[in-house]
């Protein structure tokens, strides 16, 4: 199957046609780890799994930020035992 590369900016496209992409199971904004073996082009699936990086984005967002407060806690209800809806 023929393909079309396409100027995209300063850099160039590769045009993957749907069943392809259906072939090796992706869909358009899917990574791919690119290699070149004996003048070849080889395109692999990089599969992460659901949350991967949640738990180093949520470190540095804390760094960022400093030590926590809780300024959300000191509203309407502040010296109640229960909460009035």
């Amino acid at each position: 199957m023929l393909s079309a590369l396409r100027k995209i900016g300063n850099s160039t496209g590769i045009v993957l046609p749907k069943p392809v992409l259906a072939q090796i199971g992706l869909a358009s904004g899917a990574t791919l780890d690119l290699t070149v073996e004996d003048g070849r082009l080889i395109g692999t699936p990089v599969v992460r799994p659901v949350r991967a990086g949640w738990a180093e984005a949520a470190a540095a967002l804390a760094d960022e930020r400093g030590p926590a407060t809780h300024d959300w806690l000191g509203f309407a209800n502040e010296g109640d035992d229960k909460l009035s809806w």
